[in-house]
């Protein structure tokens, strides 16, 4: 059995974000694993105890449709096969468990690759993760200095403003000589 590699850039643009989870649809895995989507969904179906909410679930209308929208995934047209049902998606927990469900090489080695690119991408967001937090320590020290280097050019454009000269009085002005008292 010849088995193709499948390359990681294929698999990444093939994982979508649903409901804060990072998922696959079956129609897209089971071209991966090189089978019909039926019979994918059929040995799913059979081995439904390895299958709980947090490993695979089917989408509803409105998200159905926003994949439709983003993703522009190829339907066929109505009344020549298609969907009749909403898709079900597989988190990268459910993906593993396919691999035991399908049980041939190709789908192991299929499984493998799509393993690696879920940690890729998890090493990836956990690296963004670490630099947004360094990125807001600078920011917070910058805002710190920012105040500290406004109140120095506050200080520099008062010294720069010509002192004020006492104004002249208008009018008469008598002036008497103050009193002393002796206490």
């Amino acid at each position: 059995m010849n088995v193709k590699i499948i390359p990681s850039e294929t698999i990444e643009h093939r994982i979508y974000l649903i409901r804060g989870q990072k998922v696959m649809l079956d129609s897209q895995l089971a071209d991966l694993y090189g089978v019909p989507t039926k019979s994918l969904n059929l040995a799913v179906k059979r081995n439904r105890e390895r299958f709980p909410e947090d490993f695979m679930f089917q989408l509803t209308d409105e998200e159905y449709r926003q994949v439709l929208l983003r993703f522009q995934i190829e339907t066929s047209k109505a009344g020549k096969g298609g969907r009749r049902y909403n898709p079900y998606v597989f988190t990268e927990q459910g993906v593993a468990m396919l691999s035991s469900v399908l049980r041939s090489k190709n789908a192991v080695q299929v499984n493998i690759g799509i393993m690696r690119v879920f940690v890729k991408i998890r090493e990836i967001i956990s690296t963004n993760k670490e630099l947004a937090q360094k990125l807001s320590e600078l920011e917070h020290k910058i805002e710190k200095h920012d105040t500290e280097i406004q109140a120095i050019f506050e200080a520099i454009r008062q010294l720069l403003q010509p002192p004020e000269k006492p104004k002249r009085r208008i009018g008469f002005c008598v002036e008497e000589p103050k009193a002393k008292y002796k206490v």
